[in-house]
């Protein structure tokens, strides 16, 4: 059997938890799977493949981000000599940015990371909200099996998109232990929020909440990790933006701060608070959608619209470590 997995929507530092979902998948099929696997991957991020059998599809001279760039990329999968064959001999394709490209008569799995747009619709502009609703539902109604990443996904997608149970299969993130674990660094008076500056990650209300932290703790500081922060600037006294960090500099954040905040209105699952239950490092976290089920009682959770409750959250977080 021949298992394709279609990266062909990946956009590098772009996509956020998805994207390592999809790569540490590769990853670890690279290592420990068992069938015979073809990666499809745009040009621009072949080493999304890991070693693996690459099936590579010439980048699109236009639109590098958005619903335009997807179809650019199903276009430039018909138009890249040979792609098409190589994607008929699969038995399977597993979609694992859920997007269904390139298009195949194969039985298919999609991975479902949220319904966002169905839960949080305000949170979208019309038209990436037609086309999520176009392109993850359909792609969902469709395979022949779903994978989500939390119950909560799973209760959303049965309820919201009416999906035969039978189809949809939970099966958690995890970790990597040996890269997220204590260590014998000295907490620094930082607290931190790894994120990309999406509407849901609540970034403006963190904000106020810190501002208020800092009346009394005027030399607690606020770091920011991330694609795409530039776009909050300028920033609030006391904030300070990373960027996008290694996986390596992520996990000595999470062992040198205060605690990590986490104030997202809406999560499929939430890698954060994981890695940083996972390094010893206290979480304040807010109690909306998968985030309680991954954090269970390891956390102090907050209501994320309530500016004062991120406040209460941190200290309460700082006290218990």
């Amino acid at each position: 059997m021949v298992v394709g997995i279609s990266l062909l929507t990946l956009a590098p530092n772009d996509l956020g938890g998805s994207e390592t979902y999809a790569r540490q998948l590769v990853r670890a099929l690279s290592r420990i799977g068992t069938l015979e696997y073809a990666v499809i991957v745009p040009a621009h991020a072949k080493d999304a493949a890991e070693g693996l059998h690459a099936i590579e599809v010439s980048d699109p001279p236009i639109a590098r981000r958005g619903p335009a760039r997807i179809a650019a990329m199903a276009f430039a999968a018909r138009r890249t000599r040979g792609v098409g064959a190589k994607v008929a001999d699969l038995d399977v394709v597993h979609y694992a940015l859920t997007v269904p490209v390139p298009g195949t008569k194969a039985p298919t799995v999609v991975t479902l990371h949220d319904i966002q747009h169905r839960d949080l619709p305000d949170l979208f502009g019309p038209a990436r909200r037609s086309f999520r609703r176009i392109a993850y539902d359909r792609a969902a109604r469709r395979a022949t099996a779903v994978i989500v990443t939390s119950e909560f996904v799973r209760e959303r997608a049965l309820e919201l998109l009416e999906l035969a149970p039978e189809r949809v299969h939970v099966i958690p993130l995890a970790i990597d232990h040996t890269l997220f674990r204590p260590g014998a660094e000295e907490r620094e008076r930082f607290l931190l929020y790894p994120a990309r500056p999406w509407p849901h990650k609540n970034h403006t209300r963190l904000f106020e909440a810190f501002a208020a932290l800092r009346e009394t703790r005027p030399k607690l500081r606020l770091v920011l990790t991330g694609g795409g922060l530039e776009s909050l600037d300028p920033l609030p006294e006391g904030v300070e933006r990373r960027g996008v960090v290694s996986a390596t500099e992520l996990a000595s954040l999470y062992r040198r701060a205060t605690c990590l905040v986490y104030p997202s209105l809406y999560e499929g699952f939430g890698m954060p608070p994981l890695e940083a239950m996972a390094s010893g490092c206290p979480v304040a976290a807010a109690n909306a959608g998968a985030i309680p089920e991954v954090c269970g009682d390891a956390a102090v959770l907050f209501d994320p619209t309530d500016v004062d409750a991120i406040a209460a959250g941190v200290l309460a977080a700082d006290e218990r470590r």
